[in-house]
């Protein structure tokens, strides 16, 4: 047998206040604490793209000083174009190389998964409304 409370509307009101604090703590644990993680990816990720970027930076224009030093009277005058030149050049590859890797990256392999996925989740859909 159940104890018996000399206050029912207590009870009650404490049971509502449990199940309050329950949702604040689920939506807390749910939904909080992930967009934090997320934050801290996102953040992670932001900096070491700037500093990549930033050494990317430095490396070309290390190459451009080199050439421009090293190669002496070759590419002097009408021929002063052609460092500037070998670095777009030099960049443009770098931006390639990673444009092909982000497609080519493992969402890509992931892909034919996704959509084999979704097509048997239509013929299923279909096969049921039929």
């Amino acid at each position: 047998m159940a104890p018996s409370s000399d206050n029912g509307s207590h009870g009650l009101r404490h049971a509502g206040d449990d199940a309050f604090q329950l949702t604040v703590d689920y939506l807390k644990q749910e939904v909080v604490e992930p967009l934090r993680g997320l934050g801290r990816f996102l953040y992670m990720g932001i900096a070491g793209s700037f500093f990549l970027a930033f050494g990317l930076l430095l490396i070309l224009l290390g190459v451009l000083r080199l050439l421009q030093t090293e190669t002496g009277t070759a590419l002097n005058g009408d021929w002063s174009w052609v460092p500037y030149a070998v670095v777009v050049v030099l960049g443009v590859g770098v931006i390639a190389v990673a444009a092909l890797r982000i497609q080519s990256g493992p969402g890509q392999r992931k892909l034919p998964e996704v959509i084999a996925r979704r097509e048997s989740r239509e013929i299923e859909a279909q096969e049921g409304t039929s």
